[in-house]
């Protein structure tokens, strides 16, 4: 996985971050045992994943590799574990 750019993105980082504020909303406002404020939280989270997905689609996602890269890139950890 090295090799790759999984996840280095502004659709996967900026999923990420909304996510996570989702859970730190929904994590505060269960301890102060506030459910309205909980289930703002969880909103928040789905909305994090709506927001990647939506950026993805619009082209700010990882490119997806073509059949020639794919082996490609076994060759050469093949090539690497022969050495």
């Amino acid at each position: 996985m090295a090799g790759s750019s999984h996840g280095h993105t502004p659709a996967a980082w900026t999923g990420a971050i909304i996510t996570f504020i989702g859970f730190c909303v929904a994590g505060v406002f269960m301890v102060a045992a506030n459910p309205l404020g909980f289930w703002a939280g969880v909103v928040v989270i789905f909305a994090g994943g709506l927001v990647g997905l939506a950026m993805r689609a619009a082209g700010l996602g990882a490119q997806k590799e073509s059949a020639e890269m794919t082996e490609a890139r076994e060759r050469a950890g093949r090539a690497q574990i022969s050495h």
